[in-house]
């Protein structure tokens, strides 16, 4: 048994390690670009280090959950305004996210440490999760929180300790400091406790306290982010009026018929129709492996059907059966984390705004495996040999095929070249290696949203990227004049031609070059160098 233990621990340290690699293997150069809504996480940031102001929500881009951008401000402090500065957080919460889906499915699987190793394999390996892990996006936060705080609360219903319904209601809270899906995810906890009276005789009875010090806890940590929303009601409705189903102006009067459209695109992307954006999945291919989709449309559809027979036997025997609160648990997890994606109609279906449902989803697909290790136990050596053979090379395939369709395919795709803006992250290189002395000018013609700054949130990719960095280095808006000094650097975002015909004008001794420092991803800008200013 102590072997058996110990071989356990190691494949799960084999499994968090490599997952830990492949989420920060080359990440430098992997995603090409960054995403200019990446960067203004980093430029708020780097401002609220300078200014010593750190909000429990940023309004800039939309508005966003606070605890992000502080985490960030700390990274900087320690790698500076770099790539991993700006990521190393969804690394983190990435890979935890990894253990944390062993914890809990061993929780719910009745101490199996092969449910909570099978669906953190799944979990480690997976493109999907891999993906966003390497994007510094506060959604990132949202699966590592789901699935500890659910952890310590299954293990606290088991064991009875109040010091873990405390750790589970305190992280929940953390949850709302997170992303906006997070909203929703009360409604998980709440059809459990349903479920949990369902199937436990005297369960409100005996768990009363319990749910107290949950609520308490709770309530501990999110309490500032609600009274941000009581003095902001701004802060807390945000976007979402203007992509919600519910709106007259995007359901055009047939809300029920959107519904379904939406839902539909929804679940298809994990089988058949994934993403179509490049930065959250290769497309058109869906977001979960062969194998993996498969298992999990089993163990979907397995749940589904179990859920209303156990059902049916407790409303007509009275007969509780403990398999059913892990089950409507699972169900409504997984529903409730898709909410904010098949509630919205922009740019479904979306990997993004649905990773809540990334924990729920992988230990769903273990179910089946699960199963069929059980029915090998109960084969004849033959049949157990050709079913085990299987089993591996399904495994085998998986880390095979997700990383190298990540790492090799989607990693040289011109598309998701294009889709980080590789030009801007590009630019801002460029900038920092010129010499000190030179006057240095950003046409800020990006593409994007305007910012606080005024600028769009293009340009802050090269302002991130070039901060205390790039001496010298002024940003200029579309129609404004400025007074160019000597010797100067000017390099537009976006290639404007009419632009750089009148700069021509007024500075005939102007050199114009292209400069690509990663040929054939269409990532080249102009530079226009001027070293002696005509009158």
């Amino acid at each position: 048994m102590k072997n058996k233990t110990i071989i356990n621990t190691l494949i799960l340290a084999a499994i968090v390690l490599s997952a830990l690699f492949l989420r920060l293997y080359k990440i430098n150069y992997i995603p090409a670009g960054l995403y200019p809504d990446e960067t203004v996480n980093g430029t708020d940031a780097i401002l609220a280090n300078d200014t010593g102001n750190y909000e429990w929500f940023y309004t800039n881009n939309y508005g966003r959950e606070g605890l992000f951008m502080n985490l960030i401000s700390f990274s900087i402090r320690i790698f500076g305004n770099t790539i991993l500065g700006l990521k190393i957080w969804s690394i983190i919460f990435g890979t935890l996210t990894v253990l944390g889906v062993f914890l809990l499915a061993k929780e719910l699987f009745k101490n199996s440490w092969r449910a909570g190793i099978v669906a953190s394999y799944f979990t480690a390996f997976s493109f999907w999760s891999i993906n966003f892990s390497r994007i510094s996006f506060r959604a990132n936060m949202l699966p590592f929180i789901l699935v500890f705080s659910f952890y310590f609360l299954f293990r606290g219903i088991r064991t009875k300790k109040f010091h873990d319904f405390i750790l589970s209601g305190l992280i929940f809270g953390i949850g709302l400091h997170t992303y906006i899906a997070f909203r929703l995810a009360p409604a998980i906890p709440i059809v459990l406790l349903a479920a949990l009276v369902m199937t436990k005789k005297s369960f409100f009875k005996e768990h009363w306290k319990f749910i107290m010090v949950f609520l308490v806890s709770f309530l501990i940590t999110a309490s500032p982010m609600l009274i941000d929303f009581w003095k902001h009601p701004d802060h807390f409705s945000s976007r979402t009026g203007a992509v919600s189903i519910f709106s007259p102006e995007i359901n055009k009067g047939h809300p029920i018929k959107l519904f379904v459209k939406t839902l539909g695109l929804s679940l298809a992307k994990y089988n058949f129709w994934g993403d179509q954006n490049w930065r959250h999945n290769y497309p058109p291919y869906p977001i979960l492996q062969p194998a993996v989709g498969v298992s999990f449309l089993i163990g979907f559809l397995y749940l589904i059907v179990k859920t209303i027979e156990l059902l049916f036997l407790r409303f007509r025997d009275k007969i509780r059966d403990e398999k059913l609160h892990i089950y409507i648990f699972l169900l409504s997890w997984f529903f409730v984390m898709l909410a904010p994606e098949f509630l919205t109609e922009e740019g479904l279906p979306h990997a993004l705004r649905s990773i809540g449902t990334l924990p729920a989803v992988f230990i769903i697909s273990a179910i089946p495996v699960l199963w069929i290790f059980w029915k090998i136990e109960k084969m004849g050596y033959q049949a157990k040999i050709v079913t085990l053979s299987i089993l591996t090379i399904a495994f085998v395939s998986i880390p095979i095929f997700e990383t190298t369709k990540y790492f090799f395919f989607w990693a040289k795709n011109p598309n998701q070249h294009g889709q980080f803006d590789e030009r801007y992250k590009n630019i801002a290189i460029y900038f920092n290696n010129l010499p000190d002395g030179v006057n240095k000018y950003v046409f800020a013609n990006g593409h994007g949203r305007e910012m606080e700054d005024g600028f769009a949130v293009s340009a802050h990719v090269v302002k991130y990227l070039t901060h205390d960095k790039a001496k010298n280095l002024t940003f200029l808006k579309k129609g404004t004049d400025a007074v160019l000094k000597k010797p100067m650097v000017f390099i537009p975002m976006d290639y404007e031609q009419n632009m750089i015909d009148n700069l021509k004008k007024i500075y005939p001794s102007a050199t114009i070059n292209k400069v690509d420092l990663n040929p054939g991803f269409n990532s080249d800008f102009t530079v226009i160098s001027i070293n002696k200013i005509s009158n």
